[in-house]
């Protein structure tokens, strides 16, 4: 019935932070240093202006700053993850987040200063000095942020704030890790099983799987009203922002930083939602039927088909090993080290985050975090946060540390075309029809992530965004009806849709993540078109999209899905995605009758 503590699971089966820091003294060492060296940037307040080099050497100077903050901010939050209830891990947070706030107030000068600099001045010192122009990128996004960049002072002070405007995501991503409790529930046989975010939620035995449904919505249940005054509070400090900085909405201001306009982003949501969604009912139709339910609650929608084997860890990293080889020997050594070299923490213990991500961290490498069992869904996931490790390793090789990163808008399409190439070699490769028929159901669950249960989460989100700027209160009836209504109106009559399924608004912290939610469907919508283009022309495709990865940040999302082929900005682009759904279960259907 209980979880194994996090220092009972298997050492192979967690990742090893050693090469971020041996020991957590020299963490504690680094976080103090970092404090003290912040006179190697602040040194240059008030010189902006004296000349293209001085400009140069303060921008290197944050950059590397800002290179060793990323270090010990991913240590806390990694250790934290693994086990939410450790003291010392939520004090280390606290102070990486604190640290955060104090560099980001420190620093908030180089914005405000390089603002009063003519366009016409900087695009001439770039021309000048090299050093400035390898910086142009930066420059580009601060001459964006001009019009909505406050007076120097005002910048300041918001700086200063910025720890308790990111409270909310903390609270809850605390709240739902260590305070939340639910009740054991019960198996077909009577044996009682531990409830957590996923675990028997997601078993085979329907017994249990709906058992620990109604417990976990029961737990939910209890904190709803804090939760809710969480996520309030999340939607009005951007309300307020997008306010003061003079944004024309707060939507506008949260897409913003992606680098996407806002007719993008209703494409995404609303040709998406209108056109997956008879062939997503027609799909759980399919599985109820295999699944031998006389009606589906949330809780099925995702529950293992029985597939008669089960897929080891092993073999998951030889089928993930060979997909992936066609992306080259660089990518592949990337790919190899992941496995080799315990960057993968897979172990299930009380107190784990749920869900799956990957952190890579700038001049060391990547660590993917996820909870293994031996399913095929999990070896998709898997190769999903793969895909993050390896696009963001080869864009830091290429790329410095401020160009590195894409925009959110579009850094789930690498991590999405490593399922789809995965699925590209297991079907390749197998006539079988229950292997085939496992992959399939294994893909469906990639676009169920995606463009369901992370599709309608943006769907919530815009809604809620738009009764906060016409001052309606966002109150737990008003969350917990909208997310009904919204999945009441994807599922019609093919899902029921149950009080804990009303609560899912507590499940998900993307919602603390701005505009976090639509990008699954977008990244999954160009790397649809990206891995049909490798599956139909091979080689170039392959080494177009490797160009797109190692651009890192250099371009805007619109840009790299061109470099790829895809146009984005054509909602032709979302429709033929949602098409490709409704093939797949064209040929489940066959492949089940």
């Amino acid at each position: 019935m209980e979880r194994l503590t996090r220092k009972n699971v298997a050492v192979d089966e967690t990742w090893d932070l050693s090469d971020l820091f041996a020991m957590h003294a020299q963490w504690e060492a680094e976080l103090s240093a970092i404090e003290r060296d912040l006179s190697s940037v602040t040194v240059y307040k008030g010189r902006l202006s004296e000349g293209a080099s001085t400009l140069a050497a303060c921008l290197d100077a944050q950059e590397r700053m800002h290179t060793r903050l990323t270090r010990v901010t991913a240590y806390a939050s990694m250790r934290l993850a693994t086990d939410t209830t450790d003291t010392q891990s939520q004090a280390d947070s606290t102070q990486a987040s604190t640290l955060g706030a104090r560099v980001g107030t420190a620093l908030s000068f180089i914005r405000s200063e390089i603002g009063r600099i003519s366009l016409d001045t900087l695009a001439q010192w770039m021309d000048a000095c090299s050093a400035l122009a390898a910086h142009r990128y930066l420059l580009d996004d601060l001459a964006r942020m001009r019009p909505f960049t406050l007076s120097p002072e005002t910048e300041h002070a918001l700086s200063m704030l910025r720890e308790t405007l990111a409270a909310p995501h903390r609270i809850y991503s605390l709240g739902k890790g260590a305070d939340i409790k639910f009740t054991p529930a019960k198996d077909a046989q009577g044996n009682l099983h531990a409830v957590y975010d996923g675990g028997p939620l997601i078993a085979a035995d329907p017994v249990l799987r709906r058992a620990a449904h109604a417990s976990f919505g029961a737990g939910l249940a209890a904190h709803r009203n804090t939760f809710a005054a969480t996520f309030a509070t999340e939607v009005q400090n951007n309300v307020a922002l997008a306010q003061v900085r003079g944004y024309p909405s707060t939507t506008a201001m949260l897409l913003h930083p992606h680098k996407v306009t806002q007719e993008v982003y209703d494409a995404v949501l609303d040709v998406i939602f209108t056109e997956v969604a008879p062939h997503m009912r027609r799909f759980q139709r399919l599985r109820q039927r295999l699944l031998g339910l006389d009606h589906m609650l949330y809780c099925d929608l995702t529950a293992p088909v029985p597939e008669g084997s089960v897929v080891s860890f092993a073999q998951a990293q030889a089928w993930i090993l060979e997909a992936l080889s066609v992306l080259g020997e660089e990518y592949h050594a990337i790919i190899r080290d992941a496995f080799a070299k315990r960057w993968i923490d897979r172990a299930d213990n009380a107190g784990k985050r749920n869900g799956a991500f990957c952190n890579t961290v700038y001049g060391v490498h990547a660590y993917v975090f996820m909870t293994w069992a031996d399913q095929m869904r999990p070896v998709f996931t898997l190769a999903h946060e793969l895909g993050h490790a390896g696009h963001l390793m080869l864009a830091g090789r290429y790329q410095r540390h401020n160009h590195a990163r894409p925009t959110t808008s579009f850094i789930e399409a690498p991590s999405t075309m490593n399922e789809l190439l995965l699925a590209q070699y297991l079907l390749g490769r197998s006539h079988d029809k229950a292997m085939r028929t496992s992959v399939l159901l294994g893909l469906m669950g990639t676009y169920h992530h995606n463009f369901v249960n992370h599709l309608l989460e943006g769907q919530l989100q815009r809604r809620i965004y738009h009764m906060a700027e016409k001052r309606i209160p966002i109150t737990e009836k008003v969350l917990t009806e909208s997310k009904g209504d919204i999945l009441s109106t994807f599922w019609e009559d093919t899902v029921t849709i149950d009080e804990t399924a009303r609560l899912l608004w507590m499940r998900q912290q993307h919602y603390y993540m701005g505009l976090y939610p639509y990008t699954y469907a977008l990244g999954l919508s160009i790397s649809t078109a990206a891995a049909k283009a490798i599956s139909e022309e091979g080689q170039p495709a392959i080494d177009r999209w490797l160009s797109v990865l190692k651009a890192g940040g250099t371009r805007s999302p619109v840009e790299l899905a061109a470099m790829a082929g895809v146009d984005i900005t054509d909602p032709a682009t979302f429709k033929t995605a949602a098409d490709y759904v409704g093939s797949l279960v064209d040929e489940l259907e066959r492949s089940v009758q």
